[in-house]
C-alpha cells in the first residue's frame, strides 16, 4: 500500500476550487510532488463542542486499534501465503479494489453508517465491528495454529537422527523376538564412530545377552540403529550400561498397528490442516476488506472532527488524499500546504504570516506538553507495509 496523508483545508465556500488549487500546486507539473484525490466526507452530525473534544480523544485510540488489527491480518495473510508479497497484495483487497484505489475513490458507506446518526453512535458501531472481527480472527487463527502445530510435531517425530526420531516407519516384525516368555529385543542407536565398540562390547555389557544377536537395521549420517536380544530380567541393567558408553537405547514396543495408525493420523491432520488453511485464507480476505473499510471510515470521522475543532462551524473544508510520489518530496509538500495559510491563501487563518503561525504552533506544542510538529492544516497518515 502507498503512503497517504489525509489532509483537510478550509474551503472558503468553494471545495472544488480549493481542491483544484492543491492539485495545481502538487500534481500539475511534469515532476509532481504528489498525487491528489478528493476524499469525500458527507456532512456528519456535529453535536456539541464538548462531545467533539471527548470524541477526538477516543478516536485517536480507536484509530490506533484499527491499524493494529489491520496489520495483524496482513501478517496473518503473509504467513498463510509463505511471505509472497505480490500474492498478499493481490489477495488483500477491499471489495474488488486495491487498498490504494479504495482510499483514492473513498465513498462514505451511508447504508451502513447513516449520517443522520450522532457521531458517537457511528463510531461505537465501527468500533464494535472492529472488535468483533478481531475476536473472530483470533479464535480462528488459534484453531488453525493448533492443528498446524500438531501436524508439525508429528512430522518432527519422523525427522531427526535415529537417536530421537520415530521408529514406526523403520522397524519391521522380523526385527523382534515376539511372544517370548523370557526374551526381549531392544533397539539401540549407536554413533557411527562407535560401531566397533558396540560390536565388541554388547555381548558382555551384562549377563544373559544372546550372542551374535545384534543386527543393524537402519543408518543415517550420525547413527546406526541396532537390535540386540537378551533376557527380559537384565533389560534395565543393559540399558544403563549402554548409556554409560554413550549408546542411546530407544524405548519401543513393536505393534503391527502402529504404522497404519500413524499414517492414518498424519493423513487426517494433513487433510484437516489444508481445510482450515483454506477457510482461514478466505476469512482473512473477507474480514480484511471489512476491517480496512472500518479503519478508513474511522479516519474520515477523525479528520472531520478535528477539522470542525480547528476551523470552526459550520463545517466548511475540503479533504484530500495526498500520496507523495517520493519520500524526498514530503518536506516540500508540507511547505506548500502550510503556505496556503499565509495571507491570500486558502483562508481559515488568513492574514497570519509564517512567523505568527510558527509562534502559534510552538505555543500549542507547549500546551500539549509534547514535542510535535503542528501544521496549519489537519492531517493524518494512512499507510501500512505489506513487505
Amino acid at each position: 500500500m502507498g503512503k497517504f496523508w489525509l489532509v483537510s483545508l478550509p474551503a472558503a465556500g468553494n471545495k472544488q476550487d480549493r481542491l483544484n488549487h492543491v492539485k495545481g500546486a502538487l500534481a500539475a507539473s511534469s515532476s509532481p510532488l504528489a498525487d491528489v484525490s478528493n476524499f469525500i466526507i458527507p456532512d456528519l452530525k456535529v453535536g456539541t463542542l464538548d462531545s467533539l473534544v471527548k470524541l477526538s480523544d477516543d478516536l485517536a485510540k480507536i484509530d490506533a486499534a484499527a491499524e493494529v488489527s489491520s496489520n495483524k491480518l496482513v501478517d496473518l495473510m503473509k504467513t498463510l501465503l509463505n511471505g509472497d508479497v505480490k500474492q498478499v497484495e493481490a489477495t488483500l483487497v477491499v471489495g474488488n479494489r486495491s487498498t490504494d484505489d479504495f482510499v483514492r475513490s473513498f465513498s462514505w458507506n451511508a447504508m451502513k453508517y447513516r449520517i443522520d446518526k450522532p457521531l458517537r453512535e457511528i463510531v461505537d458501531a465501527i468500533q464494535q465491528e472492529v472488535a468483533q472481527i478481531d475476536s473472530t480472527m483470533k479464535a480462528r487463527a488459534n484453531a488453525y495454529n493448533q492443528i498446524k502445530g500438531n501436524l508439525q510435531a508429528m512430522e518432527r517425530k519422523m525427522t531427526g537422527n535415529l537417536s530421537v526420531r520415530s521408529l514406526v516407519e523403520i522397524v519391521r516384525k522380523e526385527h523382534f523376538v515376539l511372544d517370548s516368555e523370557y526374551l526381549t529385543t531392544l533397539l539401540v542407536a549407536v554413533p557411527r564412530q562407535s560401531y566397533q565398540l558396540w560390536e565388541s562390547s554388547y555381548e558382555t555389557l551384562t549377563q544373559m545377552v544372546v550372542p551374535r544377536s545384534t543386527q543393524k537395521i537402519a543408518e543415517d549420517e550420525e547413527y546406526g540403529l541396532f537390535t540386540v536380544t537378551l533376557f527380559q530380567r537384565v533389560a534395565d541393567e543393559f540399558t544403563n550400561k549402554c548409556r554409560e558408553l554413550k549408546f542411546t537405547p530407544r524405548e519401543y514396543k513393536f505393534d503391527e498397528k502402529d504404522l497404519e495408525q500413524t499414517k492414518r493420523q498424519r493423513q487426517e491432520l494433513q487433510t484437516l490442516e489444508k481445510e482450515h488453511w483454506g477457510q482461514l485464507l478466505r476469512l482473512t480476505k473477507t474480514n480484511f476488506s471489512e476491517l480496512f473499510a472500518c479503519w478508513v471510515h474511522i479516519k474520515a470521522v477523525r479528520i472531520f472532527v478535528e477539522s470542525v475543532l480547528r476551523y470552526g462551524l459550520p463545517p466548511d473544508f475540503v479533504v484530500a488524499a495526498i500520496e507523495p510520489t517520493a519520500p524526498k518530496h514530503e518536506k516540500k509538500i508540507r511547505t506548500v500546504l502550510n503556505g496556503y495559510f499565509n495571507a491570500g491563501g486558502l483562508g481559515g487563518v488568513v492574514g497570519k504570516d509564517s512567523k505568527e503561525l510558527d509562534q502559534e504552533f510552538e505555543e500549542m506544542s507547549l500546551i500539549a506538553g509534547v514535542e510535535k510538529e503542528f501544521n496549519a492544516y489537519v492531517s493524518f497518515p494512512l499507510a501500512f507495509k505489506m513487505q
